[in-house]
């Protein structure tokens, strides 16, 4: 059922902008022609306002040749680009107040979000220093050249001098390798970023020459989050796996540097004595696992990990 409400807070508001257009060049009203819009509380009729002379279209209630919304359209996008099947988007399309929605009209859907999303990546950043980086790779389903794919992913998060998080670039590579790594952090660097004084991500080898190469002089923080699965996956067993958990959690819950430092040797005592496949991964990654502690303690919790969400 569509909500009264909005469609009468739609109607409201182009009414009171076309009295205003008629107060200010003498005009005059003269009726009104229905419109209908999807939304993501149903299909709205719009009543939008006639004049005697002239033409209105409220462009900030509804743009002109607006069928369906940003949120439909984001919805039906995303579908679409993620591999979901055209029966599948035409049900949902339906849920969501779109009585009919073809195939070619969700391609049009997805591709009108084309612009908006180059206009973002390929923004000028304007040489903005950005002390702080964080870089992932994610692999998702998606459709490529016709057909659905698993597919990598790769995205560069900054954070200016004022404390604001960027999202500075991201890319579709084949695989997540030195090359691609390379290539993606050098188009963001041409863009504009400055002044990078530590990177972090988790420890695939090629992402680490990239960054070496690119941001010279920048610190490397190997992400924390990563670092402990990565010593869970060496345990084996799942006891096992618990019991290194609970040792090597509490080490970056730490609000004293010193003490991080101490916890994370007693960490590795601790390791070597019940698993020392990962008293291994532990003890290598030391330096890089605490570079963070070379910076304020205020920004530790986001530093540690490119996982921003912790």
């Amino acid at each position: 059922m569509i909500p009264v409400t909005s469609r009468l807070s739609q109607t409201e508001i182009m009414s009171a902008e076309a009295d205003e257009v008629c107060a200010a060049s003498g005009n005059s009203r003269n009726g009104y022609r229905e419109r209908s819009l999807a939304t993501c509380v149903g299909t709205l009729t719009l009543r939008i306002p006639k004049l005697r002379t002239g033409s209105f279209f409220p462009d900030d209630v509804v743009e002109r040749y607006q069928r369906v919304d940003r949120a439909v359209v984001a919805a039906v996008a995303e579908m679409y680009a993620t591999g979901t099947s055209t029966r599948e988007v035409q049900r949902v399309a339906e849920k969501l107040g779109v009585g009919r929605l073809s195939k070619d009209q969700a391609s049009s859907i997805a591709r009108s979000l084309d612009a908006d999303v180059e206009e973002l990546l390929g923004r000028d950043l304007g040489g903005a220093r950005t002390p702080y980086l964080w870089l992932d790779a994610t692999y998702v389903k998606c459709r490529r050249e016709g057909r659905v794919a698993s597919t990598a992913v790769v995205t560069a998060i900054g954070c200016d001098e004022h404390g604001w998080r960027h999202v500075l670039g991201a890319s579709v590579v084949d695989t997540e390798s030195y090359d691609s790594w390379l290539a993606f952090l050098r188009s963001v660097r041409e863009r504009g970023v400055t002044g990078v004084r530590l990177v972090t991500s988790d420890a695939h080898e090629g992402l680490r020459r990239a960054v070496q190469e690119t941001f010279q002089g920048a610190a490397w923080q190997r992400c924390a989050v990563h670092l402990m699965r990565d010593c869970v996956r060496a345990a084996g067993s799942r006891s096992l796996a618990r019991r290194v958990a609970r040792i090597v959690a509490p080490v970056f819950r730490a609000k004293d540097a010193d003490a991080v430092r101490a916890m994370y040797h007693l960490a590795a005592d601790m390791l070597r004595e019940c698993c020392p496949r990962a008293a291994g991964v532990w003890e290598e990654a030391e330096a890089d696992a605490l570079a963070y502690l070379d910076f304020p303690a205020s920004h530790w919790k986001r530093l540690r990990t490119n996982n921003l969400l912790r």
